[in-house]
């Protein structure tokens, strides 16, 4: 089968970009620290945008702000925050920047208290995958009462753009979810 004959999600359309998030990472799961931060920051930069949009603007995400290493983005001062207010290949949005260097003190924070960001995210489903069994685009949900719940347990931490929303994504992006559509070839690949 080839790479056009194949089965997916149609939300990835034809764009190359989007086909290969998808058939390569979204709900692949993650356990890499760095890989939870960066799609926090990439999906809080999304908020009012399409995630292509976003996704064309990764790697310079990447380059601006070293890596998405939170412990780095998390010692930004005003004349870091300037520079990347500047930088057009980025989304130049003030509040989502000064958020991105809060949420990077946040997430240390809760990286300290579990000994990882990721046993603290995945220990909201014992650390299993929800393998959800949706056949149309119009099934998954936007938010769930696990995004819900977690979304409020991050504000209560100080964390910024982390709405149920953002948050859902999260879980998507990151495996703690499975919404591919069953019928997708992604799906039992993932599920495995």
């Amino acid at each position: 089968m080839s790479n056009t004959d194949k089965i997916r999600c149609p939300w990835c359309g034809t764009d190359p970009t989007y086909v290969r998030y998808h058939d390569e990472e979204w709900g692949v799961p993650v356990h890499n620290d760095l890989k939870h931060f960066e799609f926090l920051v990439l999906e809080s930069a999304q908020a009012g945008l399409s995630w292509l949009t976003v996704l064309r603007k990764r790697e310079n995400y990447r380059k601006a702000m070293d890596g998405f290493d939170p412990a780095k983005i998390a010692l930004y001062d005003d004349k870091k925050l300037e520079e990347l207010l500047q930088n057009v290949g980025i989304i130049r949005n003030r509040l989502k920047i000064k958020a991105t260097i809060n949420n990077a003190q946040k997430f240390l924070e809760i990286a300290r208290e579990y000994g990882s960001f990721d046993k603290y995210i995945w220990s909201f489903t014992n650390t299993k995958s929800i393998v959800n069994q949706f056949t149309a685009l119009s099934e998954l949900p936007a938010k769930t009462n696990l995004s819900d719940q977690i979304s409020l347990d991050l504000k209560k931490r100080g964390f910024k753009f982390v709405g149920s929303t953002i948050i859902y994504a999260h879980l998507q992006a990151i495996g703690v979810v499975n919404d591919h559509l069953i019928d997708c070839f992604r799906y039992k690949k993932v599920s495995s």
